[in-house]
């Protein structure tokens, strides 16, 4: 019956971060089990990808709380740049990509020159790409309007010859759109259970969120302290791989 009112409501259970298990008795061979969970609905989890869930102390209690953090006043980075596999459906994007490439001068050696032309072309396409996301959104609620407004006529009289070609129009050029957005989250999400043309746009949003999760730091253990916080893990990451690797050795380049 529980399983049967998570399924109707369409719930999701949220990971839990530290440990496994909220429960144990106190035999000999103990036994582990999760009694305490945390579910949401897809459009909170989708309004809160970052969110966590951490296990507080439980006392004397058969069920252990849970902290449930939407992190949504964690400081925000810069995203790491991706090639989105859906840019290589516009018009003229090879053209641009050769022309930005062939525009650096070629100096140095091979290796900097390739380096070069590389650091030139992400720097280009983030930039691009951020300018085309808002035409994007902008031009698929126009189309939606639109269609909108010619099934709302529909309804009361019979569209005309040129009505019904432009529906048509709408239709193919919105579904260009969704298809580069749909290419986008099933990149991201990495699935291979599902064919790369099922319309699951949502359902790889969900999954790339929560491989971002899995994949994000939200705490470190060095020996009986708990480090947490951005700023404090960022200060004891640094520190860490500086005492690992120590100063620079300049002696091989003399």
């Amino acid at each position: 019956m529980f399983n049967a009112v998570i399924d109707s409501l369409n719930l999701r259970e949220l990971e839990l971060t530290g440990r496994k298990f909220t429960w144990a008795n106190h035999l000999h061979n103990q036994t582990f089990e999760k009694l305490d969970r945390i579910l949401v609905c897809t459009d909170f989890e989708s309004k809160y990808p970052l969110t966590t869930v951490h296990a507080l102390t439980r006392e004397i209690s058969d069920h252990t709380p849970l902290l449930c953090n939407t992190n949504s006043s964690s400081q925000t980075y810069q995203h790491q740049f991706k090639f989105e596999l859906g840019w290589l459906l516009r018009d003229g994007f090879c053209d641009m990509v050769r022309d930005v490439w062939n525009s650096v001068v070629d100096t140095g050696t091979p290796i900097e020159r390739w380096q070069n032309k590389i650091r030139r072309l992400r720097q280009y396409l983030r930039g691009w790409a951020k300018n085309i996301s808002g035409h994007y959104k902008k031009e698929k609620k126009e189309l939606l309007d639109k269609l909108d407004e010619l099934d709302k006529k529909a309804e009361g009289c019979a569209l005309n010859e040129t009505e019904i070609n432009l529906k048509h129009v709408l239709n193919d050029r919105l579904a260009e759109l969704l298809r580069e957005e749909e290419l986008k989250w099933y990149q991201r999400a990495k699935v291979r259970h599902l064919l790369e043309g099922d319309a699951n746009t949502k359902y790889y949003h969900l999954l790339a969120n929560g491989k971002h999760r899995k994949t994000r730091i939200f705490q470190l253990h060095d020996g009986d302290n708990i480090i947490e916080g951005d700023a404090h893990l960022k200060e004891h990451i640094t520190s860490y791989y500086k005492n690992l690797f120590g100063p620079p050795d300049n002696s091989w380049w003399n």
